[in-house]
């Protein structure tokens, strides 16, 4: 299989690292990593029409000239590496999967989520794929090597499971406390609850003041299931 990796954070991300080993160990082999350059964290599924895209070939460590195209930075937003991975570089492409991003994208983050269209966009050409985001609570550190053994997981039981033709997986992986039991991979519907609106003014200026961990939600939406410490687990279609 071709499997192409991406994110919003960026191709220096942790937690591009970790999906690339989680992929490995889940699907047996190495992934083809085309992320964006710079962060781009929050900017939906913009893309690039208007100027010329810099696509430059990475040597990772261990790795050389004789493999050049195993990690590519674009210099681009998510949707933009999708569209190039999938129509120049490598055809055909199996799976695009994006992640994982330090912070979730539950409900109605999929319209803005970066990590999020970079699939959506695969789903787009057909190309089955997962998107993978981690909640933060409270602010604390992600647990990388959790996140990873959780991803794989996620992975051995997706990559198993047929994915009707214009849709594609979106995966939140819970913040876990120690001591708490391992979480469960929960099916789930996307909350259909708004983000929180809240803002503080300073003179004629206006700062988003709002609380992702107080926000509204459906019960038994991803929201809930991953607040409640599960894996949740939403199919979207196009």
């Amino acid at each position: 299989m071709t499997i192409v990796l991406t994110n919003d954070d960026g191709i220096d991300a942790p937690g591009i690292r970790s999906l690339k080993r989680a992929v490995s160990e889940a699907a047996s082999q190495q992934a083809i990593v085309v992320a964006p350059k710079l962060p781009h964290s929050g900017c939906g599924h913009q893309v690039t029409t208007h100027r010329g895209i810099h696509v430059e070939r990475r040597f990772p460590p261990g790795e050389t000239a004789e493999q050049p195209d195993r990690e590519i930075a674009i210099e681009g937003t998510p949707a933009d590496c999708t569209r190039i991975a999938v129509t120049q570089l490598f055809s055909p492409v199996d799976w695009v999967i994006s992640g994982i991003n330090a912070g979730g994208n539950l409900g109605a983050d999929v319209y803005i989520s970066g990590t999020v269209a970079a699939v959506r966009e695969a789903a787009f050409h057909r190309i089955p794929g997962i998107a993978i985001s981690h909640y933060i609570h409270r602010r604390r550190a992600i647990d990388w090597a959790l996140a990873e053994r959780l991803t794989v997981r996620v992975l051995e039981k997706l990559m198993s499971l047929p994915l009707e033709l214009g849709t594609f997986w979106n995966v939140n992986l819970p913040h876990l406390e120690a001591g708490m039991p391992e979480p469960e991979i929960v099916f789930c519907p996307l909350c259909t609850q708004p983000l929180p609106t809240s803002y503080r003014q300073e003179g004629e200026y206006l700062y988003y003041a709002g609380d992702y961990s107080q926000r509204d939600r459906d019960a038994d939406s991803d929201v809930a299931v991953c607040f409640d410490g599960q894996i949740a687990v939403s199919q979207i279609r196009v």
